[in-house]
C-alpha cells in the first residue's frame, strides 16, 4: 500500500505539469561516436521536447518509475544517434545529412515510444553542430565555401543562360514578326500589282472594243457615202438597163400575159406602158 501511495503521489506531482512540454538535455561530451581512424566527434547539446498525456501518467510511472525519461528518452538518444552516425560518413554527419538528424531522431524515438509507452509524445528534437578535430573542420569549411562558390557560380551561369534564352526568344520573336510583316507587304504588293494588271487589261479591252466600234462606224459611213455618190442619173440609168437585160421576159398591160415581149424581142398584143424598178425598189423611169 505504501508503494501504491507513492505512485499516486508521483501522479499528483505530474498531474499539474503533465499538460506542458518538458525538455530533456544531454550535455556536451555525453555522446561520442568513433569512426575508423580514431576520429571522435562530440555534440554540444541534444534537446528533446516531449509531452506526457495525463491519462498515461499512471502506467508510464508504474512501468518506468518517475525517471521514465532516462530509460525511454535519454538512453534511447545515445543509441539512436550512434546508430545514425555508424551508418554514415563523417562528412555526411557534419555536412551532407546534418539537417536530417533532428527529424530522424524524432521519428525513431516516437516509433519506439508508441509501442513501449503510449501517451509520451516527442514534439521536437534539436541537435547542435558536432565538434570535430580542428584540421578536419577547416577542410570541411573550405569544402563548404567551395561548394557555396560553385553554387553561386552555377546560379550565375543558370541566370546567364536564362537571360541568353530570353534574349534569343525575343530576337526570334522579332524575326518572326519582321518576316510576317515582309510577307504581308509582299502579299499587299502582289494584290496591288494584280489590280493594276487587271485595270490595264480592262482598259486595253475597252480600247480594242472602242477601236472596233469606231472602225465599223467609219466603214458604215464610208459605205453609205459611197452608195449615196453612186445614185446619180447616169448610174440609175445604167441600173435600169442592167435590170432589163437581166430579165428574159417583160410583161406589159393590165391583163398580163395578153401582152408580152418574148426573148426574141418581138412585141405582140396591145401596147401599154412598162414600169421598171431597180434592186432597191425605186422607179427607174
Amino acid at each position: 500500500m505504501a508503494q501504491l501511495g507513492a505512485i499516486f503521489s508521483i501522479m499528483a506531482a505530474f498531474g499539474g505539469a503533465a499538460l506542458f512540454a518538458s525538455v530533456h538535455k544531454i550535455e556536451e561530451g555525453h555522446t561520442g561516436v568513433y569512426y575508423s581512424g580514431g576520429v571522435m566527434i562530440y555534440f554540444d547539446r541534444i534537446e528533446v521536447v516531449n509531452f506526457l498525456v495525463p491519462s498515461a501518467v499512471f502506467d508510464i510511472v508504474k512501468n518506468f518509475t518517475a525517471d521514465y525519461d532516462k530509460a525511454l528518452i535519454f538512453n534511447k538518444v545515445h543509441h539512436e544517434l550512434n546508430q545514425f552516425c555508424s551508418v554514415h560518413s563523417l562528412q555526411e554527419v557534419y555536412i551532407g545529412l546534418f539537417d536530417q538528424i533532428d527529424e530522424n531522431l524524432k521519428l525513431t524515438l516516437q516509433e519506439d515510444l508508441t509501442t513501449m509507452a503510449p501517451g509520451l509524445i516527442i514534439q521536437a528534437v534539436r541537435v547542435t553542430k558536432p565538434n570535430i578535430p580542428e584540421s578536419i573542420r577547416r577542410n570541411y569549411e573550405l569544402i563548404e565555401k567551395t561548394k557555396l562558390l560553385i553554387t553561386q557560380q552555377t546560379q550565375k551561369v543558370v541566370e546567364k543562360e536564362a537571360e541568353t534564352e530570353r534574349i534569343k526568344a525575343i530576337i526570334e520573336a522579332e524575326k518572326v514578326a519582321q518576316v510576317s510583316e515582309i510577307k504581308f507587304g509582299q502579299k499587299v504588293m502582289e494584290k496591288e500589282t494584280e489590280k493594276k494588271i487587271s485595270e490595264i487589261e480592262d482598259n486595253a479591252f475597252l480600247a480594242r472594243q472602242r477601236a472596233r466600234a469606231d472602225a465599223e462606224f467609219y466603214t458604215a459611213n464610208k459605205l453609205a457615202e459611197a452608195n449615196k455618190m453612186k445614185l446619180t442619173p447616169e448610174y440609175l440609168q445604167l441600173m435600169k438597163f442592167q435590170a432589163i437585160a437581166a430579165n428574159s421576159k417583160i410583161y406589159f398591160g393590165s391583163e398580163i400575159p395578153h401582152m408580152f415581149v418574148d426573148s426574141g424581142g418581138k412585141l405582140s398584143g396591145t401596147t401599154t406602158t412598162a414600169t421598171f424598178v431597180d434592186t432597191f425598189g425605186r422607179d427607174l423611169d
